[in-house]
């Protein structure tokens, strides 16, 4: 498998709603444990796992050209949001 700097650029949904949690969660717990330890680099990790969360979007998955989202995922997110507008 190949990493391309290109695609890894694109912006598209590519973090399921399972990964989505385990996300939140890891990177809630490093964000966490960091404060106490006082330890920066486990911060910097814990809040790119909590934004990615977020945004849904992992550039290193869209560097690998992987995609952890179920099309039955995509599709329930993307009438969800024609609906809000």
């Amino acid at each position: 498998m190949s990493f391309d700097i290109k695609k890894m650029t694109k912006r598209e949904l590519n973090v399921g709603l399972k990964d989505q949690k385990i996300r939140y969660g890891v990177g809630a717990a490093l964000a966490l444990v960091s404060v106490f330890l006082a330890n920066i680099p486990l911060l910097i990790v814990g809040g790119i796992l909590l934004a990615s969360a977020r945004l849904r979007w992992c550039p290193v998955y869209s560097g690998l050209g992987k995609n952890t989202v179920d099309p039955t995922e995509e599709q329930a997110s993307s009438t969800s949001s024609q609906t809000d507008h």
